[in-house]
């Protein structure tokens, strides 16, 4: 007997500084109307749903960078999302930008099951860009600056019947993120990007380079923890800066079963069996009769690279 779960991967089109929480939300809702229509089980959005990517933006004043966290979740904005989601019984996954009540912050996504409640929270571990101004960019991308290196490590839960987990963005690019939560049994992975289009450091990449590492980067975590994969953008131009959009879901064996078509808002569904986790698990991907840990030192023991000695 199969584990089937509906899937709609919520992408958004773009959400410009100027764009408030609740109009957002009423774009989340008509998004999870259409899921309802498709009779969905699961609703995932992006990263940083709520707001514009704000760490383009350089900023010292902390009054006017806290103004783009959320110290309630649910809150008044997004209650009408929790309310409506449970209404319709459909699980549901978004990113926002969390300050914590003794102050800290954090590039947060969180699960909610069927009934609007939160049962799990993760903080995005792999934080990219810089802390300070760099005026060699072409644009600027100041995670560092304004969130702190998530402190929930990589934790899965039980939802849905199966097992979910759930990472950010730069995350999908560091295959240790899959590993951590395929050595928890994961069979679906949720997670919510916000790429740019260009890279900021060098502008001959563009989005098609981008688009081939989006996938390369899933892909090969789905296949290499024999793990479902969704993987929601945010696209289009944020007050001129480009996103690539671009989201797929990705399945056990790392085969792209859905991609979305535009920039734009947009629900892409797909039927997504957990059982299709278990070959993978049990042959191949065997971690128990496979790995060679006392081999693998390195991972844990270092960041930076160590050379090997000139001869």
């Amino acid at each position: 007997m199969s584990r089937m779960i509906r899937v709609g991967a919520a992408q958004m089109g773009p959400v410009q500084k100027a764009e408030s929480r609740q109009a957002v939300v009423r774009r989340m809702l008509d998004l999870l109307e259409q899921a309802k229509s498709h009779k969905c089980d699961l609703v995932v959005y992006p990263e940083l749903t709520l707001t514009t990517f704000f760490p383009r933006w350089f900023m010292t004043d902390q009054a006017e960078v806290d103004q783009w966290f959320e110290r309630d979740m649910p809150n008044e904005a997004t209650r009408p999302l929790f309310e409506k989601a449970a209404e319709h019984g459909i699980a549901f996954s978004f990113g926002y930008a969390e300050r914590t009540p003794d102050g800290h912050h954090f590039n947060t996504s969180i699960l909610v099951d069927r009934g609007g409640r939160v049962v799990g929270k993760y903080r995005k571990v792999h934080l990219p860009g810089h802390d300070e101004f760099d005026e060699s960019r072409a644009f600027q991308h100041l995670e560092k600056r304004y969130f702190e290196a998530g402190d929930l490590g990589f934790p899965v839960w039980r939802m849905l019947g199966g097992i979910f987990g759930m990472c950010i963005c730069n995350d999908r690019r560091w295959p240790e993120t899959y590993r951590v939560m395929g050595l928890q049994g994961v069979e679906m992975i949720v997670l919510g990007y916000n790429t740019p289009s260009v890279n900021s450091q060098r502008s001959e990449e563009g989005p098609e380079k981008r688009h081939f590492h989006n996938r390369l980067s899933v892909q090969a975590g789905a296949y290499q923890n024999s793990t479902w994969v969704v993987a929601v953008a945010k696209g289009g131009s944020e007050d001129g800066h480009p996103m690539i959009a671009g989201s797929i879901i990705v399945n056990p064996e790392g085969e792209i079963v859905a991609e979305a078509a535009t920039e734009g808002d947009e629900l892409i569904v797909h039927d997504c069996d957990l059982d299709a986790t278990k070959f993978g698990k049990e042959t191949i991907f065997d971690f128990k009769r496979h790995r060679r840990v006392e081999h693998y030192g390195r991972i844990t023991d270092q960041t930076g690279v160590t050379s090997p000695p000139d001869v």
